[in-house]
């Protein structure tokens, strides 16, 4: 007996989640569109023209103009962009531009985009994984620490001396008397150069795990003097009480032996150190995840990267879901007796964890 013929079936319920796959289908195709606008710039130069034709638009960018008319009809189709028929002219209004352009930093969502692109790259790899176990290493995602320094920077770089020092007073009395910090998975380094300029007192120093990220860090920090950047393992770092603060941001969830490596964290700490983490604002308890508005995006990106390539390593898979009360579990067995969850206003995101020994 066919499903549709069951006395029990809802054919209302059924028409209405169809429609809801197609919306899905839709929010998909856009945010590919919405990758490519970020990338060539489209959204940051139409921002600065009026109602202009393809054409127009095309040159003030020196994009091939076939290109920007069907990108264009994916942008208007979705409510992205308008368009005036009569006259053949597309608009950007001010009132998207602004969640859109890179003069928008630090709320330039359009950058976020640039995940899903990333992520489909390895759907092979991962379709592997489902069947056969085992994850996807880092030098498979092209791009990958690209996009994911451009949303740092909106997301920690750019509120870091504002918003977040603030949740933690004591950390900028340290660094303006004189401390030794460290960012454990730093990446690109994008944090520590912002510190290291505006705290010449204080020593600065990351490590990260991936040398290409490394590279970076170290050649745009090669102008100042009190930071260094050095490829590390952060499961096999041994350097008992040495570090006035400590910064993860981001980094402990996709870590092969994340318990190692807070393990570390503390032994690292001094007695009076403050170790700061910042990670995904989300619940353990996939139930309590219901009303996040980027739960389905989070649980996304954790299954096709960040618990894949912890896995790759045959590490712990936490994932970026791992929820705030696994956090806190953790970060107590690792020795801390501290552990303070503070968010910011403007960030639905992420978390931030004050945690003292």
């Amino acid at each position: 007996m066919c499903q549709a013929c069951s006395p029990t079936f809802d054919a209302l319920q059924s028409d209405a989640f169809a429609e809801q796959i197609l919306a899905h289908y839709n929010s998909a195709a856009i945010t590919l569109m919405i990758s490519v606008g970020h990338r060539v710039g489209l959204f940051d130069t139409m921002a600065e023209m009026p109602p202009s034709p393809p054409e127009a638009i095309a040159r003030a960018g020196s994009y091939s103009e076939r290109y920007v008319r069907e990108w264009l009809g994916a942008m208007t189709t979705a409510g992205i962009t308008l368009y005036d028929p009569a006259l053949g002219s597309y608009t950007l209004p001010e009132e998207h531009a602004v969640y859109l352009t890179r003069r928008a930093k630090p709320n330039n969502i359009a950058a976020t985009a640039g995940f899903i692109p990333v992520l489909a790259s390895v759907e092979d790899e991962i379709a592997q994984c489902f069947k056969q176990g085992g994850g996807v290493p880092y030098e498979k995602y092209h791009r990958f620490h690209e996009v994911m320094a451009e949303e740092s920077e909106q997301t920690v770089v750019i509120p870091l001396i504002d918003s977040i020092l603030p949740l933690a007073p004591e950390i900028i009395r340290k660094l303006n008397t004189g401390a030794r910090v460290l960012d454990l998975g730093c990446g690109q380094g994008r944090a520590l150069i912002e510190l290291a300029g505006r705290f010449p007192k204080s020593e600065f120093v990351g490590y990260d795990l991936c040398e290409e990220t490394i590279r970076v860090a170290q050649a745009n920090s090669a102008s100042l003097n009190n930071v260094r950047f050095a490829q590390t393992d952060a499961a096999g770092m041994d350097e008992p009480m040495s570090f006035d603060v400590i910064f993860t941001f981001d980094s402990v969830h996709d870590q092969a032996d994340p318990a190692s490596m807070l393990k570390n964290i503390f032994n690292a700490l001094k007695a009076d150190g403050i170790y700061l983490m910042q990670d995904i604002a989300g619940s353990s308890k996939v139930e309590n995840n219901m009303e996040h508005p980027l739960a389905p995006f989070l649980y996304t990106i954790s299954c096709m990267h960040c618990m894949s390539v912890s896995l790759a390593n045959n590490g712990a898979g936490l994932g970026a879901m791992w929820g705030e009360e696994l956090a806190e579990e953790m970060v107590r067995e690792a020795g801390f007796s501290q552990f303070n969850k503070k968010t910011l206003e403007h960030d639905f995101m992420n978390n931030f964890y004050v945690i003292h020994k």
